[in-house]
């Protein structure tokens, strides 16, 4: 049980190490932290490949948190 949670963990780590870097960056983080540029005001929901990265990544987040908890709980026994 312990190995098959150490081989999902590394798993789910690997994909999203690359789904996050699969995300577009967002380009005027730093216009609009120094006051310049856009306002940011309007903003667009993600849609089509980009909003399911967003939710595939929070699905791996939420997955990594679990898989820790178990682990953690194992190698306390």
């Amino acid at each position: 049980m312990y190995n098959a949670l150490i081989v999902a963990l590394v798993i789910v780590c690997i994909l999203m190490i690359l789904f996050v870097i699969m995300q577009p960056s967002k380009s005027n983080a730093a216009s609009t932290l120094t006051g310049g540029g856009d306002d940011g005001s309007v903003k667009q929901k993600a849609r089509g490949f980009e909003a399911f990265l967003i939710k595939a990544t929070t699905i791996l987040g939420i997955l990594f948190f679990v898989i820790t908890l178990a682990l953690a709980f194992l190698s306390a026994k």
